[in-house]
């Protein structure tokens, strides 16, 4: 258990924890205004061979080991190994609080909660909604729970934002009962569209209360059609998988294919999840691999037929989100492809020059905020996603409100 003082700034640990992962962040400051980032890392291999990094806010490296052979510390032993090393790392700050990227909040968290018995039972409930994360996410909160107990903890859900779409974005065309025991639409990516939605103010004033479709383009992406700064519509669904192909995952899908592979290919339901989770997307088309970096710098045809298939989507979606909320003011591109893929944004682009979308090839190549013409109806983005930030500035808040709470 750890031993930090007590003393000096706040910090805020900043979890996502995945099935073999655990990257985290820490964030110091006293408002959420002044919230800055000092330290990142990951705890990769967790259940075969863990190895621990971290790097300070100038990328140099600060801690970089394994386990010896045939050690296999669990969860929590490497959660307290983190604790204890930061212990010798904060340079005077107090780790106050924790906050946990939690994929599914299902219809009853809508905004970060502090993390309780009863709040944990609650997320129990939701993994048959997100198995492949919602068991991992709650693995950490527990596991941290164990080696700091008196640490409090927010869970931070990437469906929330989405709360706010109308009833017809969120259900699908299916009997009322199915609805009603929660099979529909959640969205997800929310904590991304939430901080771009904190930012385009900031960067563009007049586009506040516009409406945009933001495209959060990385090896899981979707898109987000926000009016006013909230969400209207989004590509995701009941799960991960649908909406534009993505890295490993084929986007939308007849539901008549997966009912033909059954019957005459005989799939059962963990060879269609590995289908759908792993073997589909970018990899199944090109042959090659999942990341577009990849794709991009190959010569092969399949490579570049991928590519299209990617782009071909996104502005296909675009299109639709905007016919979803009855307009479009800007377009913003976000997350790894999204802010690095010059290709990718100028593709998308000149599919879209029907609505009046015109790229600047020169700010697309330079990374400007702003990258469309001075002619273009309508103006184009890029604005870097931060989620761990969004997660920090919900954990200070939470924090701070309960001990106000308590103190009056």
């Amino acid at each position: 258990m750890s031993n930090l003082s007590h003393t000096g700034q706040a910090a805020y640990l900043v979890i996502n924890a995945g099935s073999s992962s655990l990257k985290f962040s820490v964030f110091q400051g006293g408002a959420k205004a002044d919230l800055e980032a000092v330290i990142n890392g990951q705890i990769s291999g967790i259940g075969t061979a863990p190895r621990f990094q971290a790097k300070d806010a100038s990328r140099h490296v600060l801690a970089d080991h394994g386990w010896a052979e045939g050690e296999n510390p669990d969860r929590a032993t490497l959660l307290s190994h983190l604790i204890d090393w930061l212990d010798g790392h904060l340079k005077g700050a107090t780790l106050v609080a924790a906050g946990h990227r939690v994929v599914h909040g299902g219809t009853r968290f809508a905004a970060p909660v502090l993390v309780t018995p009863e709040v944990l039972a609650g997320l129990e409930t939701l993994i048959p909604l997100a198995p492949l994360h919602e068991p991992h996410n709650i693995a950490a909160i527990r596991a941290l729970a164990e080696v700091y107990p008196s640490l409090p903890q927010v869970a931070c859900f990437d469906t929330a934002f989405h709360q706010s779409q109308p009833w017809q974005s969120q259900t699908f065309a299916i009997p009322r009962e199915l609805t009603a025991e929660g099979v529909r639409r959640y969205g997800f990516h929310g904590l991304s569209y939430e901080y771009i939605a904190h930012r385009l103010p900031q960067v563009a004033p007049e586009l506040a209360d516009g409406h945009v479709v933001v495209c959060h383009l990385g090896s899981g992406a979707s898109l987000c059609a926000m009016r006013g700064g909230h969400s209207v519509d989004t590509t995701m669904g009941f799960t991960a998988l649908d909406g534009v192909p993505m890295g490993t995952r084929p986007g939308t899908i007849d539901p008549g294919v997966l009912i033909y592979l059954m019957r005459e290919k005989g799939y059962g339901a963990d060879d269609l999840e590995k289908l759908l989770y792993h073997k589909s997307g970018m990899l199944g088309v090109s042959g090659i691999s999942n990341d577009m970096r990849d794709l991009e710098n190959s010569d092969q045809p399949a490579a570049a037929e991928a590519v299209e298939l990617f782009c071909h989507n996104v502005a296909k979606q675009v299109a639709a989100l905007a016919g979803s909320m009855g307009g479009l003011d800007a377009v913003v591109f976000t997350a790894g492809v999204g802010e690095n893929s010059t290709l990718v944004r100028a593709r998308v682009a000149e599919k879209l020059a029907w609505l009046g979308v015109a790229v600047d090839p020169a700010a697309n190549r330079a990374k400007a905020t702003r990258i469309s013409t001075t002619e273009s109806r309508v103006p184009v983005f890029i604005i870097p996603t931060d989620e761990e930030r969004m997660i920090a500035s919900h954990t200070l808040n939470l924090v701070s409100a309960v001990s106000l709470n308590r103190a009056a």
